[in-house]
């Protein structure tokens, strides 16, 4: 559960190659491309630019590299050459990446051409409940401190939060302890301590939090059919607060952070 600092500086070279994918990404254009096709871009810039692993590719049996989620799908979206993306869309793409043994997570909600104010304010809060989950991070902190901060942020706007849902710790393994919940009372939970590693990622709902899953499928839906966007970062806590492993190189911690 805790990583020692030589662990910790792997994991951040595989957050380093992750912002990068991302940061490829923020200059796609996504309206008009089908989200196989990003699949595939994404794979190869992992591949071929980055000399890392897929993560995703082959877990738990998904055949592929990403996740991508649009609209009313709450998580675990699957790539598709008939899904092509038109204007007015979101879509929350998950990705994994495996950089000399160890994994970093993250994932962004984008918004697709013009998209309206009700889409764009969700995203918004998505966003802003991520980082007040992040600021919650220190040495001391307890997790239901992160999960509160996060629940409590999106209620005041009006938004549900997921709890089938949760981050969880990450290493050598896409999916380690602790389990990090998106809701809970401050002041309770396990302890956080100096080298602990793992992803804060709220999935906010426009309508109720219920979800909405076919037998065998990956996607998970709103029951509601409304819209959920979704945030992620892996972090790491440090000796006085947290340090994110897989800040986008263009981002505004929008909290106090460690810097690397």
């Amino acid at each position: 559960m805790v990583k020692h600092p030589d662990e910790i500086a792997l994991m951040a070279e595989s957050g380093r190659l992750l912002a990068q994918v991302f940061a490829a990404l923020d200059a796609l254009p996504l309206e008009g491309r089908s989200t196989m096709d990003i699949n595939d871009f994404v794979e190869r810039m992992i591949v071929d630019e980055l000399h890392a692993r897929p993560a995703s590719k082959g877990q738990y049996g998904f055949p592929y590299v990403l996740n991508t989620s649009i609209d009313n799908v709450i998580c675990h979206g699957v790539p598709s050459h008939e899904d092509v993306l038109r204007s007015g869309q979101i879509v929350n793409l998950d990705i994994t990446l495996e950089k000399n043994g160890y994994i970093a997570d993250s994932s962004t909600t984008y918004l697709v051409g013009e998209v309206d104010y009700a889409a764009r304010k969700l995203v918004t809060v998505a966003y802003q409940a991520m980082w007040k989950g992040i600021a919650e991070v220190r040495p001391g902190a307890r997790l239901g401190d992160i999960g509160h901060a996060i629940a409590r942020h999106a209620r005041s706007h009006g938004y549900s939060v997921v709890k089938e849902y949760c981050g969880h710790g990450i290493g050598q393994e896409m999916h380690e302890d602790p389990q990090i919940l998106h809701y809970g009372h401050a002041g309770t939970g396990l302890e956080l301590q100096e080298g602990m590693v793992f992803t804060i990622e709220p999935m906010l709902n426009q309508g109720k939090p219920a979800i909405r899953q076919l037998p065998d499928e990956w996607p998970v839906y709103t029951r509601d059919g409304k819209l959920s966007a979704q945030f992620e970062h892996t972090v790491a806590v440090t000796a006085h607060g947290v340090r994110v492993l897989t800040l986008r190189p263009d981002e505004t911690p929008l909290c106090a952070i460690d810097a690397a």
